[in-house]
């Protein structure tokens, strides 16, 4: 199929970072060919703002390098140059091409498992070639600067123009070759506001399996982008229509009840919409508090099973169970020991918020995990509803947007801390 070049799209170069530019110029004047594609090219198209810019070229990774002294190779699956631009980092990717014509032998360039999935893809050819290597056809366009035409050679303007996603190629091979694109059809979907085509989405629940084949590392980096880009709430949907969450987060789809949302969900898809709100709203929000917030009532049954079943105390009960919580999430999805880290602060400042007395509230403010802790406690309330969560969350409410006078006041009005406490951590929701 040759490429349908069209000069009626509404891209326009003062929307396209100055760095992809200064790129895409740099190639075309050393004699290679340009193009931006990808994601980049689908956004400006729908309107929306890029959060990155790809590049496409025939140039191979090392003359990239040679090209430009800020750049870096990545990767040893898919071989990759980064121009680095400060925080910014163009991404400039080889045009792909089919396996069939590398010989066999060189696995440096292509490597395949008995499943089926591309262990190495570092095999390069045409243009036309790499469109038809790209996952979804609303990723397969190409935009050329030099005279701002669009190239489609897989019909990526008209399904994007219908609102569908739809995968290049045979649906279980694609899938096989990376069993991410299950995810990533899923995440588009949700993104988007689109609608994943029949032979594209039928195959998925049976293929699931496939995803056991994917590092953890890598599984984790999806997971960021699936829940934590302001859609996480009808991505999350999605997952679960096509049987995508359980691979991912075992120990929460182990407490899902047929028929019955319970607790542990109501938390999770208000955790999840919280958070889409946030960042949609250009307020942060960090992984530590997700995963937090997700894994909160596995963590505390399984600290109520250890306590039943030992001589534990509470407290002793809650440091194993939260060991034993992140040990096995993170064998689906390997989460870094630098979030698991803040994700334990998080855990342990919902049992220190309710002692208050003297400077305790004030040092638990300066606490690095205070506000994450604090969102966590008021996403408690918000859910469960008990009147002593409802009442701790609302005094840390006002203490904080209180003057210095009146959180004396608060403080010197406080009542029987200890039957708070043991009121809060006797709910079952906290």
């Amino acid at each position: 199929m040759t490429s349908n070049p069209t000069e009626q799209h509404s891209i326009s170069l003062k929307d396209i970072s100055d760095n992809a530019l200064k790129v895409l110029s740099r190639l075309n004047k050393s004699g290679y060919e340009s193009y931006l594609v990808g994601g980049g090219v689908r956004d400006l198209l729908l309107g929306k703002t890029p959060k990155d810019f790809d590049i496409g070229t025939n140039a191979t990774p090392e003359q990239v390098r040679k090209l430009f002294r800020n750049c870096r190779l990545v990767g040893r699956r898919f071989r990759l140059a980064h121009v680095m631009f400060g925080s910014e980092i163009i991404e400039v990717a080889t045009f792909r091409g089919h396996h069939e014509q590398t010989p066999k032998y060189d696995k440096n360039a292509s490597q395949q498992a008995q499943t089926g999935m591309l262990l190495r893809d570092n095999i390069f050819g045409s243009i036309e070639e790499d469109a038809h290597r790209r996952d979804f056809t609303i990723n397969s366009l190409y935009y050329d600067f030099a005279d701002c035409r669009l190239h489609d050679y897989v019909q990526g303007l008209r399904d994007l123009k219908q609102g569908v996603i739809r995968l290049i190629g045979d649906p279980e091979t694609r899938y096989r070759e990376d069993p991410v694109r299950m995810l990533r059809a899923v995440r588009f979907a949700a993104k988007l506001s689109m609608t994943i085509t029949d032979e594209t989405a039928a195959l998925i629940p049976s293929l699931v399996s496939l995803l056991q084949e994917i590092p953890p590392p890598r599984l984790f980096e999806e997971s960021l982008k699936l829940l934590l880009e302001g859609y996480g709430y009808p991505t999350y949907l999605k997952l679960c229509e096509y049987k995508l969450f359980q691979p991912l987060f075992p120990l929460i789809a182990r407490y899902f009840t047929p028929n019955h949302v319970t607790l542990m969900e109501r938390t999770l898809v208000q955790a999840l919409k919280n958070i889409d709100f946030c960042l949609q709203n250009s307020m942060g929000v960090t992984p530590a508090f997700l995963f937090a917030a997700i894994l909160w009532h596995p963590l505390l049954d399984h600290a109520q099973k250890i306590g039943k079943e030992s001589a534990f105390g509470y407290y002793d009960a809650f440091e194993l169970a939260m060991n034993d919580v992140l040990d096995e999430q993170c064998r689906s999805l390997a989460i870094p020991k630098r979030i698991t880290a803040l994700v334990r602060d998080i855990w342990k400042l919902q049992l220190r918020l309710t002692r208050r007395h003297g400077k305790r509230a004030y040092k638990l403010m300066q606490h690095p995990q205070f506000t994450a802790a604090y969102n966590l406690l008021a996403l408690r309330a918000e859910v469960e509803g008990s009147q002593e969560i409802l009442y701790l969350s609302d005094w840390w409410h006002k203490f904080q947007l209180s003057t210095s006078a009146r959180q004396k006041i608060m403080l010197n009005t406080l009542g029987d801390e200890q039957v708070l406490r043991r009121q809060v951590l006797n709910k079952r929701g906290g």
